[in-house]
């Protein structure tokens, strides 16, 4: 579930004007292609928002961390990307669909298993949570139901709001108010993902060339292009990325 699902989809067989379509993606080719549909960089990312759920309750307990860490990084690193590479090959990469169909489905089945092995530690409530997040992961990517749950709020509830509140609900068996307000910054903060990725990944491998020029008050200019626009979209993507990360990190150490 990162900020390139659902955006900027190819045609299958077209080429993309940039060689590798996302700013984290290895040139495209046998184990590289797996590289890119993993989205390191954003799966960390999201799976920071599972630290930052757990490191808001008073007492962490790491092993259901650890079990939530997995089973988000199997629901969100693997099968979400798997079916969002499925579903409209935004990456272009040549992994065979069957392939892509079954590795996905086994991650998402282990997510879901890890799911239920925790109920009994943590109370049946926490099957909402399973259900919740096993529909979202593939009614979003596979845009199901006409693609109506394929949106950005969407988006930033799914992969921003929900693991904070999952994660904090796998410790504490409850949701308290700071849960809510670590949820809400979640969710602004993966809305701002969606603003940034989506304009990259149209300047990436939607645009051949840009034209014209920035004109200022003292009568200087410089000259617009694609990639002067590009690179400042993606250096923000790289800063939020590993700076939401190290919040995640200092969250858990605050709390061992």
């Amino acid at each position: 579930m990162s900020g390139d699902m659902g955006e900027g989809r190819q045609a299958p067989g077209s080429r993309a004007v940039e060689s590798r379509p996302a700013w984290y993606a290895p040139v495209p080719g046998r184990w590289h292609d797996w590289v890119s549909v993993l989205h390191l960089p954003y799966t960390a990312w999201h799976l920071s928002y599972v630290l930052i759920g757990a490191g808001l309750v008073p007492v962490l307990s790491l092993d259901r961390l650890i079990a939530t860490l997995l089973a988000f990084g199997l629901a969100v690193g693997v099968a979400a990307h798997g079916l969002d590479e499925l579903r409209g090959r935004p990456l272009g990469t040549s992994i065979p669909g069957p392939l892509l169909a079954a590795v996905s489905s086994a991650a998402l089945a282990g997510a879901v298993a890890l799911g239920i092995a925790g109920i009994s530690r943590v109370g049946f409530g926490l099957l909402g949570f399973i259900g919740v997040g096993a529909v979202l992961v593939v009614a979003y990517n596979l845009e199901l139901w006409g693609g109506r749950l394929h949106n950005d709020a969407t988006f930033a509830l799914a992969w921003g709001a929900f693991p904070v509140l999952t994660a904090y609900y796998a410790q504490a068996g409850t949701l308290r108010l700071a849960a809510l307000f670590g949820a809400l910054f979640a969710y602004g903060l993966s809305s701002g993902q969606r603003i940034l990725s989506t304009e990259a990944r149209d300047l990436r491998r939607r645009t051949v060339s840009v034209t014209g020029e920035k004109a200022r008050p003292d009568g200087s200019r410089s000259e617009l292009s694609r990639e002067r626009l590009l690179a400042p979209l993606e250096r923000a993507l790289v800063a939020l990325s590993w700076s939401t990360c190290a919040l995640g990190v200092a969250l858990v150490v605050s709390r061992s």
